[in-house]
């Protein structure tokens, strides 16, 4: 009996070497050595001919490009938990399943939003550029002061994995956790985080100290907090949005920290990115990250082998046990 033909896995970025490695053993994979975003030419002529496409989220893959693709695409394995960058209806519309990585970055992202608010509360970047830029003079008793943690307010908007994750973290540092959420979480996983649910986003924003984003990027998250929401924060109130640059109006955001409408944000994403906002990049109550929020080693690997496992699945001719379901089409 003739071996079955290995299918063509497209990888449309540089993965770590281990992933890379293992895939370059099990399947027939092309790889993207130098780790520049494929153009729109580039992903047309990827989509034509691969079997499987693995690309993550800087690849836009919307109704136009799935036109173009090859009949023997069948696979969509995104390297990534969030699936806002491919049309999904469009998708399903060709009869091609999608999967992500979803769970394997949740204690990583929790992690950078515990530093983030750690360090716009305590004004970490501040203080660094201080030293950085030879202008500190010594210690002071009023010099760099910041926000005490302990005793504060912290709304989590977004009370999945993440928000949990979260949630857990803030109070070993002895905040007060509530939170607001599309569906209120089960009762023994808010008595366990000791959390306070908000069915008005609104009504709790006015009452927090720090707000934490933690939610997907939705059509109905976009500009989720607008501007009139964004008034509503306290003006020593603090942001941080480890989630989508657009759930927040960052021109908005921008405005009240110049003004001093709010104490300060800590952001690892932005609307445009890689393109960061002007305004937020001149303002010194503001900490900017790179899209960080889940680079650990650790958790790319763990992604790429969530990748592998739904490949080999599907080529099995099994359901790839991280297959975006229909639901969520």
């Amino acid at each position: 009996m003739a071996e079955r033909k290995r299918p063509l896995v497209i990888v449309t970025r540089k993965l770590p070497d281990v992933i890379e490695t293992r895939m370059m053993e099990l399947f027939e994979t092309r790889l993207n050595h130098d780790d520049v975003a494929l153009d729109r030419e580039q992903m047309v002529a990827a989509m034509a001919e691969a079997d499987v496409l693995v690309p993550t989220v800087t690849d836009r893959i919307d109704a136009d490009l799935l036109a173009k693709s090859g009949p023997q695409l069948r696979l969509i394995a995104s390297f990534g938990t969030g699936v806002d960058h491919i049309d999904l209806a469009a998708a399903r519309a060709r009869g091609l399943t999608v999967t992500n990585t979803p769970g394997v970055l949740t204690e990583d992202t929790a992690d950078m939003t515990m530093a983030l608010i750690l360090a716009v509360a305590r004004r970490l970047a501040e203080g660094e550029r201080l030293v950085r830029g030879g202008q500190w003079t010594g210690w002071s008793p009023t010099g760099m002061l910041g926000a005490r943690l302990g005793g504060k307010r912290l709304g989590i908007i977004g009370m999945g994995r993440i928000g949990q994750a979260v949630a857990r973290r803030a109070r070993a540092f002895g905040l007060s956790v509530h939170y607001h959420n599309r569906n209120r979480v089960h009762p023994e996983v808010e008595a366990e985080l000791d959390a306070t649910f908000w069915p008005s986003l609104d009504q709790m924003l006015s009452r927090m100290d720090i707000v934490s984003v933690n939610c997907p990027r939705t059509p109905a998250t976009f500009h989720l907090l607008s501007a009139r929401r964004l008034k509503l924060l306290k003006r020593d109130a603090l942001i941080v949005n480890t989630s989508r640059g657009e759930v927040i109006d960052e021109t908005a955001l921008a405005q009240m920290l110049k003004q001093g409408e709010l104490a300060g944000a800590g952001l690892d994403v932005f609307e445009r990115e890689p393109n960061v906002n002007p305004k937020l990049l001149k303002l010194p109550n503001v900490v900017l990250l790179p899209h960080m929020g889940s680079a650990t080693l650790e958790g790319r690997i763990d992604m790429g082998q969530k990748v592998i496992v739904n490949i080999r699945s599907f080529a099995d001719g099994h359901v790839p046990p991280d297959r975006v379901l229909e639901t969520e089409f």
